[in-house]
């Protein structure tokens, strides 16, 4: 065992608890947190980036539809596809919210 090990899986280990179930119940919810942290920021990255993608490739989607209506100024499909991609990341945000309660619950008392 080594001493770099946080206390409580130390305790753990003392207390006779095995490898997998120091992992489970132990270390992988204090790790989950950071792990839905930088999901969230990475899936929010990932819908701005699908304008680029989408427009380099020629696929239809929301954000060749986007670029198209800048072009052709279309104000109200600008505002509507700005407002569903930003609607997405906000609810991507909520979700990752909602999974801190049930992760850490220290975090519901906030």
């Amino acid at each position: 065992m080594c001493r770099s090990l946080p206390d409580y899986v130390r305790t753990a280990f003392a207390k006779g608890q095995g490898r997998i179930q120091i992992l489970l119940k132990h270390m992988l919810p204090n790790a989950l947190l950071p792990l839905v942290t930088v999901a969230g920021i990475n899936l929010g990255m990932l819908l701005g980036g699908t304008v680029v993608t989408e427009t380099v490739f020629s696929w239809p989607g929301v954000g060749r539809l986007i670029v198209q209506s800048v072009s052709q100024r279309d104000f109200p499909v600008i505002i509507a596809g700005v407002f569903l991609i930003s609607l997405v990341f906000v609810v991507i945000n909520l979700i990752v919210d909602i999974l801190y309660g049930f992760l850490d619950p220290r975090v519901r008392l906030a």
